[in-house]
């Protein structure tokens, strides 16, 4: 609109001083990463097999950009809607990190209590020890305990567990038939179960359940009001796009790729154990960290202790180049110089990856309708995603040299 206006102003005075003068050039675009910048990565992200895409970049002054592609339904034209719903999984720890966190800040607990001194007699057995675990540990992934939390290799499987429930004692207690990885604060091992039991922290420390306080201090303040726990609820609110995993299999009636068979799931319906059962939508998550990384739920020096990070191991490194892990916040680098903050979220049928600038100013989040179980393309996935972050918070555009 702008440019028209300015050539309408040139042509007429041109018209009535009769000077022949030369009608004012249209301005150059404005550099940096903008609205075709971020439709073209989202497209590059579809064309990998992902069935819906849907990305936002908000900043602390400007309208967010917004890009969907693909199709909410697969077989359908049916659009991804903007700001629809899904299930964001891990990125829900660092709503949990931020929880206790607090509880630091008010003195309620310490970050170098043991697991016991809060939690006695849940972590023992098979050499875990509870007396060797702090909640520092729980929120860095140092604390060694083994992971052994339910999922979904092949469609039966799916079919079959998909409103299987799982109680916080029920999944830690899972945990403890297994030896640790590693003695307490000797190596990097992500672990879900060290979560689950900083949400029984925060209860025996609050008196109420953690979504509760979750709710109370993070998202109403935020004004988070589409995030929400969907608990006992296997569906999603609208709108929102269905999430599909792609199971790779050496036969089967799905679609042949070389010597295997894969075949796409629609996977939206089930439940989902504990934290990881959080739903939210890309507004409200860059909101989020907006808020947490530009100083609004934190005090300076947990909000230091957050971003004491530790070298991840080497099965994230290749999700996460170079990546580190702070208590409940991941650092990567920017190709453009610095680092990001971010927290993704991998769940059956929805991936999230996002990212924000050290002080918040600048934020991204990306949500994809489909997982893989195949390694390759989960790569590719993460692949893509990841660039869009990085020229988006480097405000970098697409055709730039070397992306």
């Amino acid at each position: 609109m702008a440019a028209f206006a300015a050539t309408g102003v040139a042509v007429a005075v041109q018209s009535s001083g009769g000077t022949g003068a030369t009608p004012a050039p249209e301005p150059a675009p404005a550099p940096g990463y903008r609205q075709a910048d971020l439709l073209r990565d989202t497209d590059a992200i579809h064309a990998l097999g992902v069935t819906g895409v849907q990305a936002r970049v908000s900043t602390t002054a400007g309208p967010d950009l917004v890009a969907t592609s693909g199709v909410a339904v697969a077989g359908t034209a049916r659009p991804v809607p903007r700001d629809g719903y899904f299930r964001i999984a891990s990125t829900g720890k660092t709503l949990m990190a931020t929880l206790i966190l607090q509880l630091a800040d008010e003195g309620k607990l310490s970050l170098d209590d043991t697991v016991e001194s809060r939690l006695p007699g849940v972590v023992v057995g098979n050499g875990n020890d509870g007396l060797r675990i702090t909640v520092r540990q729980l929120l860095q992934n140092t604390s060694g305990l083994h992971d052994d939390l339910p999922g979904f290799d092949t469609p039966q499987q799916y079919y079959q567990h998909r409103y299987d429930t799982y109680t916080a004692e029920r999944i830690v207690a899972r945990a403890m038939k297994h030896r640790p990885d590693f003695p307490p604060g000797t190596g990097f091992g992500y672990s879900n179960t060290g979560y689950v039991l900083l949400g029984m922290i925060a209860e025996k420390t609050t008196g109420h359940p953690w979504p509760k306080e979750i709710e109370k201090r993070i998202l109403a303040p935020l004004g988070m009001n589409r995030t929400y726990l969907s608990g006992a609820t296997p569906t999603l609110r609208n709108p929102h796009a269905d999430g599909y995993q792609v199971f790779t299999t050496g036969e089967g009636t799905g679609e042949r790729t070389g010597e295997h068979t894969e075949e796409r799931i629609d996977v939206t319906e089930q439940l989902v154990p504990d934290l990881g059962g959080y739903v939210s939508t890309t507004a409200d998550i860059n909101r989020f960290f907006q808020g947490l990384l530009g100083g609004k739920l934190l005090s300076g020096a947990r909000m230091a202790d957050m971003r004491n990070t530790v070298p991840v191991d080497k099965r994230l490194e290749t999700f996460w180049p170079r990546g580190r892990y702070g208590l409940g916040l991941v650092n990567r680098p920017l190709t453009c110089g610095g680092s990001y903050w971010s927290h993704e979220g991998g769940e059956a049928g929805y991936i999230t990856l996002d990212g924000a600038t050290d002080d918040g100013s600048r934020t991204v989040t990306v949500s994809m309708s489909t997982s893989f179980n195949d390694l390759d393309k989960t790569l590719r996935q993460h692949k893509a995603a990841s660039d869009l972050v990085d020229r988006a918070l480097c405000n970098t555009p697409h055709n730039s040299k070397g992306k």
